[in-house]
């Protein structure tokens, strides 16, 4: 039992890597939709030719501005999709732990298998196994929410494009920051189980 505990602790100390990998990746995401963002509220201002002053005699110089600052903006939603792409590695790599961890207990389907009750068995401060399995799945469940929320946004940014709502792109780089799914102490407090004999 002791032995299942320290692999599933192996897991955690993983996890906890591939969440300061998702912190980078947030940097990353949040930085790309600010500047999605500046150049989605830019596109009305410099799509008016009344804005040129003496350059608006400059023939075609709408177009090509508007045209440059759009090949602009579809280089760095391309850039979002491809870290959105490495946020759902990190979700992947997470659910795939939360699978093995399943067939840990499992003991590979056959009479290993635990029962409730040695699920539930404690040795000292250590977690139990149920403790370890509840935790990674919480996890996954967190980090696959949150993941599906960052789309959800990206596509959101991309529609609006044709309609910009400054109101709108703020509420929603609010919600990128938030990050709703993820809640600190919740998060915190299943390290906290898993790894308390190392606070002790």
């Amino acid at each position: 039992m002791e032995g299942l505990v320290k692999k599933y602790q192996q897991r955690f100390r993983k996890v906890r890597g591939l969440m300061e990998e998702w912190e980078q990746l947030q940097s990353r995401l949040i930085s790309q939709f600010s500047n999605a963002s500046a150049i989605i509220e830019r596109l009305k201002v410099i799509g008016d030719c009344n804005n040129y002053g003496n350059l608006k005699s400059v023939d075609g110089i709408v177009d090509a501005v508007v045209r440059k600052q759009l090949e602009s903006l579809q280089t760095i939603l391309l850039s979002m999709n491809k870290t959105l792409e490495e946020f759902r590695g990190v979700v992947l790599t997470i659910e795939k732990m939360y699978r093995d961890g399943r067939q840990l207990v499992k003991g590979g389907g056959g009479s290993n298998q635990l029962n409730a009750k040695q699920l539930r068995q404690r040795i000292g401060i250590k977690p139990c196994l149920a403790d370890c399995l509840d935790g990674l799945m919480i996890l996954h469940e967190m980090h696959q929410a949150e993941y599906l929320l960052k789309s959800s946004v990206v596509s959101a940014l991309s529609a609006l494009t044709l309609k910009p709502s400054s109101s709108d792109l703020g509420a929603l780089q609010q919600l990128l920051i938030d990050q709703p799914n993820i809640p600190k102490e919740e998060v915190q407090v299943v390290f906290e189980i898993i790894f308390a004999e190392e606070i002790c």
